[in-house]
């Protein structure tokens, strides 16, 4: 335990300067944005080297899918325009830093090679996808095996192979990466950072036994005194929080790893980043701007799917102890800052409601 601490202490004084750093390019830049658009006045579409919606032209792509792509951005609502600009913002103050990588060759091995694993390569449409586990990723997975042709439709009832029929950066050669990683379209899908680890926790200690008997069993024998008859089944949202923090971002489990250690957007500059929040229609978007034919469409949730509302993700939130998500909120940061999510509240006042 007094190890443990220390280890704690230590990390804090490394990561609280990254995070006050962050939340003041955050609010300073989102807030100068907001002040001169205004919050929600109309705004200009997006253009130029953006990574909300910056498209590319396509060799064999026809004009009406360029032209559908355009219709979309047109009618894209303000307010939503003016998140992907403070994204647009903020990546491009960040990752211009010279401490942050530009390439994946400014990468260590472990960076590289989780980077390599999560980038899903589609050669027929030239483009890239980072997947994000509990970001929709096994949908993305299920569209690109139908563009493959791999996989009939999108609503083929089959547990998903998720290795399979599915090619990654990491198959290839270095040839073979560099060029796809310049001139492939590259995208990936972001979500609230504290939803995206309540929607794991809940899925895999609450589903999965193989996760009870691995990570739950550790967390158990790690902050309980006494054990009991625990298997593992019982691990409480705040103990899996407090095991989150002891753990070094660069080892976790790809289902509660940050993004940006998953993803890498300052070593790969991404043509899109879509949002969770607006699946459907930003997913609609990409498939347009790969050349994708309008018949394939990106599928509905499945019927066992358990939504973390925002009425569930405020209940669990208000039982985590404070100085438990202090801690915690400087390995997550960058999923905040750089996507402009909210830091999570849990004032005395909004937890009572």
């Amino acid at each position: 335990m007094v190890v443990l601490k220390a280890a704690r202490a230590a990390r804090r004084a490394v990561l609280l300067p990254t995070m006050l750093t962050f939340g003041v390019i955050v609010a300073s830049g989102g807030l100068l944005l907001m002040i001169q658009k205004g919050m929600l006045a109309e705004v200009d579409a997006l253009s130029g080297n953006t990574y909300g919606a910056r498209s590319r032209p396509r060799s064999g792509s026809s004009s009406s899918s360029t032209s559908r792509g355009q219709h979309w951005k047109g009618v894209e609502d303000p307010d939503y325009q003016i998140i992907q600009e403070i994204r647009n913002r903020t990546l491009r103050t960040v990752c211009k830093q010279k401490t942050m990588p530009h390439s994946i060759l400014d990468l260590t091995a472990s960076q590289r090679r989780t980077l390599l694993k999560h980038i899903l390569v589609n050669d027929d449409y030239k483009f890239l996808y980072c997947y994000v586990p509990k970001v929709a990723c096994s949908n993305w997975k299920r569209v690109i095996k139908v563009l493959s042709g791999t996989l009939d439709n999108v609503h083929v009832q089959i547990k998903m192979d998720h290795k399979n029929d599915l090619v990654f950066l990491a198959d290839l050669k270095n040839s073979e990466i560099k060029y796809r990683l310049k001139h492939y379209y590259k995208f990936m899908f972001v979500r609230d950072p504290m939803e995206r680890l309540l929607s794991a926790y809940r899925n895999k200690f609450g589903e999965m036994v193989e996760y009870q008997r691995r990570y739950g069993m550790e967390i158990v024998r790690r902050y309980r005194k006494n054990i009991g008859q625990s298997k593992g089944d019982d691990v409480s949202f705040s103990e899996f929080l407090q095991y989150l923090v002891d753990e070094d971002v660069e080892t976790m489990n790809e289902h509660w790893m940050p993004v940006y250690n998953l993803c890498q957007p300052c070593a790969v500059m991404y043509d899109y980043i879509g949002s969770y929040e607006r699946l459907h229609s930003d997913a609609r978007y990409v498939l347009q701007n790969v050349g994708a034919s309008d018949s394939v469409e990106f599928p509905e949730r499945q019927a066992w799917y358990k939504p973390v509302t925002k009425e569930i993700l405020h209940y669990y939130l208000c039982k985590v102890p404070r100085e438990l998500l202090h801690q915690l909120l400087p390995k997550y940061i960058l999923d905040f800052s750089l996507y402009a999510y909210p830091l999570p509240n849990v004032t005395h006042e909004y937890c009572q409601h």
